[in-house]
C-alpha cells in the first residue's frame, strides 16, 4: 500500500512538473514574441545603399533588443512617407526636413514630427549624365526631368531655381517611380532625375559606363538638413518611450553602417536581392560626410533649433512657404538625441 501510494504520488508529481514545465515553456516562447512590438518602417526612397542602415539595425538585433519586430518597406519620397505615416499604415520613416517644412508650411500635410536627424546636410540634387549638355543649374532650362510627385527634390525645385537663377517655367517635370528613375535616365527618356547626391555610383552602374553629373542643392542653399526620422504626432505624444527606443536602435544601425559600409551593403543584398552591393557600399561612403556634423563632438541624430529656424527663413525668403511655422511645430526636440 505504501509502495502504491508512493508510486501514485511520484507519477502525479511528475505529471504536474511536466505540465508546469510545458506551461512555462509556452509562456517563455509566446511571451518572448508577444513582448516584441510590431513596427512598420519605411525607407526614404526605394531600397538603395543610403537606406541600408535600417536593414543593419534589424540584422544586428538592435531593433529586437529595443523591443521591436520591424517590417521594412520601401518608401516613395518625402510626400509619400509622410502620408503613409500620418495615415497610420507605418510608424516611422525618413523624410527630407526641407521637404517636410514645405509640406507643413503649405498646408499639404500635418500631424507628423521629426525625432532625429539622419543627415546634417541636404543631399537633394538633380542628376544627369554626360552628353546631356547639363553642367550648371542654368543648363536645366529647356530640359525634361523626372521624379516622384512627393519627392523633396521636385518640391524644393522652385526654391532652388530662384536661388540658382533658373527660370523654373522652362523646366518640364514628369512623374516617375523611385525604383525606375535611374533606368529612365539611362534609357534617355529624360534629361535628368531628382536624386540624392549619394546616388551617383548607383546611377553610373545602371547607365553602364556613362558618367553621372550631379547638381547638389546644397551648393546654393546652405544650412539645410537632409533626411530626418519622423513619426506621427499621435505616436510621439502617446508613446514617447517607444519613440526614443526605436530612434536609438536605428541610430545604432546608422553608425554601424557608416563604420562598416561593405558589410552593410551585404546585409542589404541579403534582404533586397535586386540591390547592387558595390554601389550600395559607395553610397554609404559618400553619405558619411553628410551624416557627421562639422562639430566632431556632436552626436549622430541631433537637431539644432537655430539651424531649423535658418532653414525656415531660407524658404520664407524665397516665398516658398504660405504659412509661418516654427521649429517646434515640426521637431520634437524632447525626443531627439541629445548633443
Amino acid at each position: 500500500m505504501n509502495r502504491l501510494t508512493r508510486t501514485v504520488a511520484a507519477a502525479t508529481l511528475a505529471t504536474a512538473l511536466a505540465l508546469v514545465s510545458g506551461c512555462s515553456g509556452d509562456s517563455d516562447s509566446s511571451g518572448g514574441s508577444k513582448s516584441l512590438e510590431k513596427v512598420t518602417y519605411l525607407t526614404s526612397f526605394g531600397n538603395f545603399g543610403r537606406d541600408s542602415y535600417a536593414w543593419v539595425a534589424k540584422e544586428k538585433g538592435y531593433f529586437k533588443d529595443a523591443g521591436f519586430d520591424v517590417e521594412i518597406k520601401p518608401g516613395q519620397g518625402t510626400g509619400g512617407v509622410i502620408q503613409t505615416i500620418v495615415g497610420g499604415q507605418a510608424h516611422f520613416g525618413p523624410v527630407d526636413l526641407t521637404g517636410g517644412l514645405l509640406q507643413l508650411g503649405n498646408g499639404q500635410a500635418k500631424d507628423f514630427v521629426a525625432v532625429a536627424a539622419i543627415q546634417q546636410r541636404t543631399m537633394a540634387a538633380i542628376a544627369t549624365l554626360e552628353g546631356k549638355n547639363i553642367a550648371s543649374p542654368k543648363d536645366l532650362e529647356g530640359k525634361k526631368l523626372a521624379d516622384t510627385p512627393g519627392s523633396v527634390v521636385r518640391n524644393l525645385f522652385p526654391t532652388y531655381a530662384r536661388m540658382a537663377g533658373i527660370d523654373a517655367s522652362k523646366v518640364t517635370w514628369v512623374n516617375g517611380e523611385a525604383q525606375t528613375l535611374m533606368g529612365t535616365l539611362a534609357a534617355g527618356s529624360v534629361d535628368g532625375i531628382g536624386q540624392f547626391v549619394v546616388g551617383q555610383p548607383t546611377i553610373e552602374g545602371v547607365a553602364k559606363g556613362k558618367k553621372a553629373v550631379m547638381l547638389p542643392y546644397s551648393n546654393v542653399m546652405q544650412d539645410l538638413y537632409g533626411n530626418v526620422l519622423i513619426t506621427s504626432s499621435k505616436i510621439a505624444k502617446e508613446k514617447p518611450d517607444m519613440v526614443k527606443r526605436f530612434t536609438a536602435a536605428l541610430m545604432k544601425g546608422l553608425e554601424y553602417s557608416l563604420a562598416n559600409p561593405k558589410e552593410a551593403a551585404g546585409v542589404l543584398k541579403k534582404n533586397v536581392d535586386a540591390s547592387n552591393p558595390v554601389a550600395a557600399e559607395a553610397e554609404l561612403q559618400l553619405m558619411a560626410g553628410y551624416v557627421r556634423s562639422s562639430n566632431s563632438g556632436t552626436k549622430i541624430g541631433t537637431l539644432d533649433s537655430g539651424r531649423v529656424a535658418k532653414s525656415i527663413a531660407i524658404l520664407q525668403g524665397a516665398g516658398s512657404l504660405k504659412q509661418n511655422i516654427t521649429p517646434d511645430q515640426i521637431i520634437a526636440f524632447d525626443l531627439a538625441p541629445k548633443p
